[in-house]
């Protein structure tokens, strides 16, 4: 755990692209994963990536939908379900059967706000798919990770991680009644305690890990939520079209991919990993006592204290390395 909430001034800011946070770094030679590569801000991660010279690779869940959407790319696109455990072993076993390093592993796939559904084992869908499948795919990628020799990992968190904190006597919603917005807040807080304990176990094989907000983008992330939803949060306007302001605190695609490549890439955070940032750089801690709505659209800033939890941190994973079977390899 090695760097405390507390902002850099890096230089960039919410109005920052992916684009712009990538000028000027070479990553010739470099192997990018990343998942929901083709959808949303993913697509944009991916841009950015490509055009700074890596090799990415983008698993897929929906083989149609991203060739379409990432048509004139030069990518990889493999096969793999992030709710399917033997799809991500398969994945995870084909590249590392290749011998190549892991330099970058950028989880940026999620669902949010969806009703109450569980995968194959009985898991809410949320917490299984946001966290524990990339739980499983970073672990099963841990050597070539390892290989890398100053690898990093970026799981994209939210906001929405203020909504709740992981519950470890009902994570699975089987004595509590299911919340929607409270599974997708325990979903993501989890991203943020996953960063902070890969950090930890990482940082002697030179591996960072780091958790993102990517901002406020309309995206077909939001499928599961009504146009009257949306449009009470200010997130499209009267003919349902996505909105882009940042002085009410949306963003569009280039904007939203920018801190989790700014994570991925900049040199200030050389020496510096288990931190969750938004608007490219490291994000300050919230008040304890400041109130988040779930659903809402906040604008305020910053991070709760139970998603920068080592002791938490820490539990979780050991739940996880229960609930999945898997541990670093």
């Amino acid at each position: 755990m090695s760097h405390a909430q507390s902002p850099l001034h890096s230089g960039f800011g919410a109005a920052s692209t992916a684009h712009d946070v990538v000028a000027g770094i070479d990553l010739s030679g470099k192997t990018a994963i990343v998942t929901g590569g083709y959808s949303g801000i993913g697509v944009e991660t991916t841009r950015a990536l490509l055009g700074a010279g890596a090799r990415v690779i983008v698993p897929a869940r929906d083989m149609t939908k991203a060739k379409a959407n990432l048509d004139g790319l030069k990518v990889d696109l493999v096969a793999m379900d992030l709710a399917d455990p033997a799809s991500i072993d398969g994945f995870a076993s084909t590249f590392l059967t290749s011998g190549d390093p892991l330099h970058l592993l950028i989880n940026s796939a999620g669902i949010m706000a969806c009703p109450l559904t569980r995968d194959a084992r009985g898991y809410e869908m949320q917490f299984a798919t946001n966290h524990l499948g990339h739980f499983q795919l970073t672990a099963r990628l841990w050597v070539a990770l390892k290989r890398a020799h100053g690898a990093r990992v970026v799981s994209l968190s939210s906001l929405g991680h203020r909504y709740a904190q992981v519950d470890f006597d009902d994570w699975n919603f089987e004595r509590r009644e299911y919340d929607r917005w409270v599974a997708y807040g325990q979903s993501k807080t989890a991203n943020a305690l996953f960063a902070l304990a890969l950090d930890e176990l990482g940082a002697p094989h030179g591996i960072h890990a780091y958790s993102v907000h990517p901002g406020r983008i309309i995206t077909d992330l939001a499928r599961h939520m009504s146009r009257e939803e949306l449009q009470r949060m200010g997130g499209v306007d009267d003919q349902g079209r996505p909105v882009a302001d940042l002085s009410r605190g949306m963003k569009n695609t280039e904007q939203g991919a920018a801190t989790s490549v700014w994570a991925a890439t900049s040199p200030l955070l050389n020496d510096i990993g288990g931190v969750y940032c938004e608007d490219c750089d490291i994000a300050a801690l919230m008040p304890d006592d400041e109130a988040t709505v779930a659903g809402s659209g906040s604008l305020s800033s910053g991070v709760r204290r139970w998603a920068t939890d080592p002791a938490a941190a820490r539990k979780l994973w050991s739940l996880s390395e229960e609930l999945t079977g898997v541990s670093l390899g």
